[in-house]
């Protein structure tokens, strides 16, 4: 992996406990992969954080994304959280975005032990499933039907912006980038 770019804003930055409690309460991500014909493709999945990698599923049927993994396994994984949009100057442009994203770099590979799927599907299932449900758990009938993925994390970054408290926002105080425009 190359060396890590020198972050823009490091004021941003996410320390590394930070990013992976964002990570262990997302809820879902994009998946970005080299396609087949060089161009990037992304796609939104569902996830989890679990032994400090990446777990995702789709259907084993080989399309556009299982095409690419086995093409080239070097993936990006993204999620992000939205906390508000904020106004901190006197125009429509001073407007500002609280958030959370941490973008993970490494590699990617089909699980291919049944007991692993099977522990991915429980614990998938004990994230996102709804507590009222009587449906019988742990049982997976198709489990031979998708692909369960594991992401390498070779690199973490994230960043936040914190939503300003209300004094610190227009029009208690004005922190336009432009104080001498005029409308």
């Amino acid at each position: 992996m190359s060396a890590p770019p020198v972050l823009r804003r490091a004021d941003r930055i996410m320390t590394r406990e930070r990013c992976i409690e964002t990570l262990e309460r997302g809820f879902s991500g994009r998946l970005a992969v080299i396609g087949e014909d060089g161009h990037p493709y992304c796609v939104p999945l569902l996830y989890l954080w679990m032994d400090s990698s990446v777990w995702l599923h789709q259907t084993i049927a080989r399309g556009h994304l299982r095409r690419s993994i086995e093409r080239e396994p070097r993936v990006c994984f993204e999620i992000d959280e939205q906390r508000g949009v904020f106004d901190y100057g006197r125009f429509e442009c001073d407007s500002g975005l609280a958030y959370r994203s941490v973008i993970l770099f490494g590699t990617i590979k089909v699980v291919q032990d049944s007991r692993e799927k099977q522990r991915f599907c429980s614990a998938l299932m004990a994230k996102y499933r709804r507590e009222d449900t009587d449906r019988p758990k742990d049982f997976y009938p198709r489990l031979n039907e998708i692909a369960v993925y594991t992401m390498t994390v070779e690199r973490t970054t994230g960043k936040e912006v914190t939503l300003p408290e209300i004094s610190e926002q227009w029009p208690a105080k004005d922190r336009t980038k432009t104080p001498d425009a005029r409308p």
